[in-house]
């Protein structure tokens, strides 16, 4: 049995396909807090509703799992000690976690890079199997431009002009599947970028020629930048991302990895691709 979390994220539900779609189909368990908001292939399994911050649903959760995907978004909680310890009270022998590429930089020392390193500690000192996945920064997330595209044809980003070896969340999730039904990726962590680095201004120039209108990038200055993500996430994670855009900007996320080639034997997939398959969301 294998166990997903975070399947009501990109990156959980694309997991959850692959698995289904894996020859002699493992089964697959999907762990959420509410089941009735998962979509597509997640609905189509088991799902058991469970939180990290209660222990008892955990166990349910975790019963008769033997490999388990696990995604944690509370930054500077205890949610992976907390799980970790109940996989392993119930016999769990391997723990694919999600976690970001910034750990191996010792040059990010910000709240959300911390917190993640810690988690790997835990994962590391467990005594279960474990998989550490690193993606630099999703694609996905040009995805909050689409509103500001659609109503007025304008991407705005802080440090336009800085690049990142973003990656497909669908790579990620693939490396993901791999290492939850192979073998010979225990003690192993993966590195995972796209094929290339890439600026919000290069990301313009080729949404706008994919979408076949004209847009203009707007640089946002810090406190801009702050203001709106202030409204989305606590301070804490507001300035760990701010200190994240001045590594950006110093050339800290511009490396590209070989290591989705190596696993999958294919080139991770480039943003141009990416928009292709996810027009429809910026063109309303």
């Amino acid at each position: 049995m294998i166990l997903v979390t975070g399947a009501t994220g990109t990156v959980g539900r694309e997991v959850v396909r692959l698995l289904h779609a894996t020859p002699g189909r493992p089964r697959v368990r999907v762990m959420t807090r509410d089941p009735a908001r998962l979509t597509g292939a997640c609905r189509a399994g088991e799902a058991v509703a469970a939180d990290y911050r209660d222990p008892s649903s955990l166990a349910g959760a975790l019963a008769g799992v033997r490999t388990a995907f696990l995604v944690t978004t509370g930054v500077g909680g205890d949610d992976d000690a907390v799980f970790l310890r109940a996989a392993r009270a119930v016999g769990v022998r391997r723990v694919v976690k999600l976690s970001a590429a910034a750990v191996t930089d010792p040059g990010a020392d910000d709240a959300i890079t911390t917190w993640q390193r810690g988690a790997e500690e835990l994962l590391r000192a467990s005594g279960m199997e474990w998989t550490l996945l690193r993606p630099r920064s999703f694609l996905s997330n040009t995805l909050s431009w689409a509103p500001s595209v659609r109503s007025g044809r304008v991407v705005r980003a802080l440090y336009g002009r800085s690049r990142n070896a973003g990656v497909d969340p669908r790579d990620v999730a693939a490396v993901a599947a791999l290492a939850l039904t192979g073998d010979g990726h225990a003690g192993q962590a993966y590195t995972l970028t796209g094929p290339a680095a890439i600026s919000a201004a290069g990301q313009t120039e080729q949404l706008g020629r994919e979408l076949g209108v004209p847009l203009r990038l707007e640089e946002l200055t810090r406190e801009q930048a702050r203001a709106a993500w202030s409204r989305r996430h606590p301070d804490t994670v507001v300035e760990a991302l701010l200190l994240s855009a001045e590594r950006q900007r110093a050339g800290a996320k511009a490396q590209v990895d070989p290591a989705f080639r190596a696993l999958t034997g294919r080139d991770p997939g480039s943003f141009a691709a990416w928009v292709r398959d996810h027009r429809g969301a910026f063109a309303g």
